[in-house]
């Protein structure tokens, strides 16, 4: 006996859809849909395939999520190859399975069954699909998140496919997520002779206790949602490669990951007081990759919540750890936001694979987050 939601993530993950090559993903889906009577969008920018896709009208629930995967690695260390996907011992194996192209057949076939049971739903459903999530991110969901606002559309609850789960499909529930910004910093010296230091001035050694200080501040204490808010040092980089020449550059850069207890501005301020303090020379440039964002207790996390306990007998934990999602740019529309999706412990390795019950499971419960929201 076939089982729609495993057919369909068969169907994606035989598409090689690097990012952010769609490789065919989102025509399957189309089809799909527009077999159900959505309007279907296409909203492609650069290189990168985006739709937006709806059926009905009123309060709206969006599904989002990415057909791209990121690159397989060494082919020859694959169970199977990695774009013929294979069940074994109830495991679907395949690049994408778990990220995410299982989440996006699980929706697909929520909405089948959705429709079939409620033709006339009194709100809207709606599909945010993009090729560009693994990558650059520069012109998917944030563009399509642009476009969207610029015409005042409507967003009111939007799930995420994403895997978020841990152990076992919905015991994790991300209801937000912590900001991420990056900092270039060169620190400015002169270049000299080892044997001649009085005649140059050495930026490695001027910026080293402003680091040791920067490495072990504390930013903030978290707070019910969030854990405290965390730097680490990701590159450095000083010297010509000769063991006789003083540096005249020094090249750092480190990425906060933070809470709502702070803001970018504040991060920025404080970092620079500190440098100053040190009296260092130096220019810095910043790079914010998303803000952060929560989703208190309501109407969605509630539905979320209750669709996980119905079907699994367990209450997920709500939690914002890990990294960034496109999450973060669909929360600037003012929509509550959350993520569901299957167990993450092989996402971008060898072998990645998601039970296939698991994706049934995981089906249903987005079949009855739209029953609670929309129906």
């Amino acid at each position: 006996m076939t089982c729609p939601v495993i057919d369909l993530a068969q169907q994606l993950i035989k598409r090689p859809s690097l990012s952010p090559d769609d490789a065919g993903c989102q025509a399957i889906m189309i089809a799909r849909l527009k077999a159900l009577g959505f309007t279907i969008e296409p909203m492609n920018f650069g290189d990168t395939q985006n739709f937006w896709a709806w059926r009905g009208e009123g309060k709206t629930l969006a599904f989002a999520g990415h057909t791209d995967v990121v690159p397989v690695g060494d082919e020859s260390r694959w169970i199977n190859p990695p774009f013929e996907p294979t069940i074994r011992d109830g495991m679907l194996f395949g690049r994408g399975a778990a990220d995410m192209k299982g989440s996006l057949a699980a929706m697909v076939v929520a909405a089948e069954r959705f429709v079939a049971a409620n033709p006339h739903h009194r709100g809207r459903l709606a599909f945010l699909i993009t090729s560009d999530e693994e990558a650059n991110a520069t012109y998917g969901t944030v563009k399509v998140v642009e476009a969207l606002m610029a015409r005042q559309e409507r967003l009111d609850y939007c799930l995420v496919g994403e895997p978020s789960s841990t152990e076992r499909v919905g015991d994790v529930v991300k209801n937000g997520r912590r900001g991420s910004m990056t900092a270039n910093l060169h620190i400015h010296g002169v270049q000299g002779h080892v044997a001649y230091p009085h005649l140059a001035d050495n930026p490695v050694h001027r910026a080293l206790p402003a680091l040791a200080e920067l490495a072990a501040t504390e930013w903030d204490q978290g707070n019910e949602f969030f854990p405290p808010t965390s730097m680490q040092i990701a590159n450095v980089q000083a010297g010509t490669g000769s063991n006789n020449v003083i540096p005249g550059e020094f090249f750092v850069q480190f990425n906060f990951r933070f809470s709502t207890e702070l803001t970018d501005e504040l991060i920025k301020q404080r970092v620079q007081a500190l440098l100053e303090k040190h009296q260092l020379r130096y220019t810095i440039e910043w790079k914010i990759s998303g803000q952060p964002f929560l989703t208190a207790r309501g109407e969605l996390v509630d539905a979320v919540v209750r669709a996980v306990r119905h079907y699994s007998e367990i209450s997920p934990k709500l939690e914002t750890t890990g990294g960034t999602s496109d999450g973060r740019f669909i929360a600037q529309m003012g929509a509550q936001v959350v993520e569901l999706g299957p167990v993450n412990a092989t996402i971008h390795k060898i072998n990645e694979c998601v039970s296939a019950a698991d994706l049934q499971l995981l089906s249903r419960m987005y079949q009855r987050i739209m029953d609670q929201l929309i129906a």
